[in-house]
């Protein structure tokens, strides 16, 4: 067991360095990026069964132990979000590739497109499962320099600004996370994160609240919590639709999951924090009212991505099991429906030759799948029942009721942020299915990734996206185990004691 946990973080760099060989092979190249994949799900999902039931799976590298080694530790969280999101890379290879053929033809290979596709599943899956804070800046690194190449291939103007935006935020979240390792390790002369929950707790409590302030900001900014949120919607909606899927999937999850590691590991709280309290909330408004004044399909997407990143800031803010685990059920549900509703919009931009909402419209009609694709995903951000989004968020309302006045208060923004993403989904129906559909708007721009009309799009970019539109329906439909596996995940996260005696032993 101890060997499967290192396969998610060996496999793509192997699978890397085999596309870079069989580069000349665009089957080959394929054929490794999607077997890869593959088997990575199947090991993540063994990794779930195995640490439901006995508990976190540690491998110690090199034969050193912790905290002196580097180790990999899969639990109960992890495992889940590994392979929820290795499942969502694999969707979006699928349509990445399907796109490239139907762009560029069949037998159209690429230097740098499959390796660096599975560098940034390498750093996504070591980000989840290392157990130091070292470790984690390497995966942080290792996704960001994948995502500078992935979202300046194929340069235009807009793509160069929103790739140097994305750049110089990047690196200075990254100067600032490394800057925070290195006090951590000054103050405590560890960065295994096992350890570190001891150590912490000696620290004066003056020092615990700094170094606390500074991971969120630092994983805030990954996040894209508000108010460091404002590269997001500048950066991602210019990127080819499977990479602004991949990075609206996972990126600002990973985020996420470090705040939620370090947050109940290194730094926990008895009572729900007034600070994440406030910036959830904000997160929340901000995100969903700045979506409703966007006319650009991908922006108004990348607004709703930020205010969601403020439900599941909430969960956090709960700081108890519940509020936990109705983070985690989130996080799960919204990797796989935001990727879903940006692949979509892949689709309908490819169809319309825009992505200005009010010059869509009628699609209803002409592309009635189109329209099922796109509802389904909508309605679950949305939360309504019986989707997974409701789900997720009724385990969120529930945690945050019976914390206190101060959190059911927040659970009330909860539901207004709800009924404005319903709003905003509502409006984009209306203007880009019903009416009458408008002619196809030629390519400003012919060297970018766009290609206008029906027969551009091939039947596996739609199998792609219906495959993830069934995963999301799948999460609903497995609501009960999937909130049992959660809830025993918020557990061990408040509890502390199974992680660290499992790395520690």
């Amino acid at each position: 067991m101890t060997t499967l946990v290192t396969l998610p973080v060996l496999l793509p760099i192997l699978g890397a360095a085999l596309t870079v060989i069989g580069s000349r092979s665009a089957r080959l190249q394929r054929l490794i990026g999607i077997a890869v994949l593959a088997v990575v799900s199947a090991v993540a999902a063994v990794l779930l069964v195995v640490a439901d039931r006995s508990g976190p799976i540690v491998a110690e590298l090199g034969g050193w132990p912790a905290p002196v080694g580097i180790v990999l530790v899969a639990d109960r969280l992890s495992a889940l979000l590994l392979l929820i999101s290795t499942l969502v890379t694999l969707a979006v290879l699928v349509y990445a590739i399907d796109q490239r053929i139907t762009d560029y033809g069949r037998d159209t290979a690429s230097t740098t497109f499959h390796p660096i596709f599975l560098l940034l599943s390498t750093g996504v899956s070591l980000a989840y499962l290392t157990g130091d804070l070292f470790s984690l800046f390497v995966a942080f690194e290792i996704m960001l320099a994948a995502s500078y190449v992935l979202i300046t291939r194929r340069t235009n103007a807009s793509r160069i600004r929103s790739g140097m935006t994305y750049v110089i935020i990047s690196l200075t979240s990254s100067l600032l996370f490394l800057t925070t390792i290195a006090l951590v390790y000054a103050a405590t002369g560890t960065v295994n994160l096992a350890d570190l929950s001891a150590r912490v707790a000696v620290l004066p409590p003056g020092l615990q609240t700094l170094l606390a302030c500074m991971t969120i900001v630092t994983f805030g900014i990954k996040a894209a919590m508000v108010p460091l949120h404002f590269w997001l919607p500048d950066s991602y909606p210019n990127a080819p639709a499977p990479v602004t899927a991949l990075f609206a999937g996972l990126l600002t999850k990973v985020g996420i999951y470090a705040l939620l590691r370090t947050q109940t590991l290194v730094f926990p709280q008895d009572r729900p924090s007034a600070l994440l309290l406030v910036l959830a909330a904000l997160t929340m408004l901000v995100g969903a009212l700045g979506a409703l004044a966007q006319n650009d399909l991908n922006r108004l997407l990348s607004f709703l991505l930020v205010s969601h990143i403020g439900f599941m800031l909430f969960g956090l803010a709960v700081f108890d099991a519940a509020g936990v685990a109705g983070t985690a059920l989130y996080v799960v549900h919204h990797i796989t429906v935001q990727a879903t509703l940006f692949l979509v919009s892949g689709l309908i931009t490819r169809r319309t030759g825009t992505v200005a909402i009010d010059q869509m419209g009628g699609l209803a009609q002409r592309a009635p799948f189109l329209a099922v694709l796109f509802a389904v995903p909508a309605l679950t951000l949305a939360g309504i029942p019986p989707t997974s989004g409701f789900v997720a968020k009724l385990a969120l309302l529930q945690a945050g009721a019976a914390a206190g006045l101060s959190t059911a208060l927040v659970a009330g923004v909860v539901i207004v942020a709800s009924l404005l993403t319903l709003y905003a989904m509502v409006r984009v129906w209306i203007r880009v299915f019903w009416g009458t559909e408008k002619e196809p708007l030629p390519d400003a721009d012919p060297a970018d990734e766009l290609v206008v009309g029906t027969a551009a799009t091939s039947r596996p970019m739609y199998a792609a996206t219906a495959g993830l539109v069934a995963v999301s329906l799948a999460i609903a439909a497995a609501a009960g185990p999937l909130s049992s596996v959660a809830g025993r995940a918020g557990v061990d996260l408040t509890d502390r004691l199974p992680y660290v005696t499992a790395v520690l032993r």
